[in-house]
């Protein structure tokens, strides 16, 4: 069923400030690459991450088919509320509406941004702000790919499985090009640069492990605080080197990081010491990113009374 505004008024304020580091959500069907147990196997990592985790329809029925060595299936293992480190199913697959409803809420209750006929506001705070990704690991259908574009026209990426490729429409980022990736401080109402955050909004992912690793990138805002930040950055960091070998740093952790207040205590030393070779240098710390123009009116008029 739907997230209770209970459950989102105890997280929302984290999730916005990146001290939970994402909500991952899978949904999708059933035509998995190599298993059932992919999904729970994601599922679990990123739940035992302290991500909020929910799932939905085939996902969720497969996350329940795999059990650890204890007997106990993922959903015995962690808890069923929508909290840091929960696993929530929301029910079927057309009960991915909760999920984007989760994420609409937190712009409507922290933000105090009204919902009606406002749909570009609310996709613009959940792009900059809410730090989620949507999973449709198995995807197959034609009602899957309308699933994944009513997410990623919210501000949520979508991840699919390297089936996924048939759709012939991934929406990709070029991280890169610098100057596709100013946002506005809506408070002063200049341009700045915002980051590469999130990179895609709709990314094919040939292994399990190439997911992981994107699903953790992808929750990165804008908005987040350095603490936030770091945090998010510290799992990138760790499932890059879980699964791409304990020498390696990301090529492109330099684009994530504003200041040095955004870098992971445990791997700080490692990581100025990539930053000094790769001649990096600060960049602003946005509070308030928007790509509205009507946004910072809004906040003009705030301030004019």
């Amino acid at each position: 069923g739907p997230i209770q505004d209970t459950e989102i008024r105890a997280v929302g304020r984290d999730i916005v400030l990146g001290t939970i580091p994402g909500v991952v959500a899978f949904v999708g069907c059933a035509n998995w690459p190599d298993g059932a147990q992919e999904v729970a196997e994601m599922a679990r990592e990123f739940a035992s991450r302290r991500y909020i985790v929910t799932a939905s329809g085939c996902s969720a029925m497969a996350i329940s088919m795999y059990k650890n060595e204890e007997g106990k299936t993922p959903y015995e293992e962690f808890s069923g509320v929508f909290e840091a480190g929960g696993l929530v199913n929301v029910g079927s697959c057309v009960a991915n509406a909760h999920i984007s409803d989760a994420a609409i809420k937190i712009a409507n209750i922290f933000a105090k941004i009204p919902l009606r006929a406002n749909y570009a506001e609310v996709a613009d705070y959940i792009l900059n702000r809410v730090g989620a990704v949507g999973v449709a690991w198995g995807a197959m259908s034609q009602k899957a790919a309308a699933i994944a574009s009513g997410f990623w026209r919210l501000g949520i990426p979508v991840v699919v499985g390297p089936h996924g490729l048939k759709y012939r429409r991934m929406l990709l980022g070029d991280k890169y090009n610098e100057k596709e990736w100013y946002v506005y401080d809506a408070m002063s109402g200049e341009r700045v640069y915002g980051g590469p955050a999130p990179e895609h909004l709709f990314y094919a992912a040939e292994s399990v492990e190439e997911a992981m690793v994107a699903i953790a990138k992808l929750c990165i805002r804008p908005a987040d605080t350095p603490q936030g930040r770091a945090i998010k950055l510290t799992n990138y960091i760790s499932l890059y080197k879980k699964y791409y070998g304990d020498d390696k740093l990301p090529p492109d952790i330099h684009l994530y990081i504003r200041t040095e207040s955004d870098v992971p205590l445990v791997y700080r030393d490692e990581v100025l010491s990539y930053l000094k070779e790769v001649g990096w240098k600060e960049k602003p710390v946005v509070p308030n990113p928007t790509l509205l123009p009507e946004v910072v009116e809004k906040y003009r008029a705030r301030r004019s009374g």
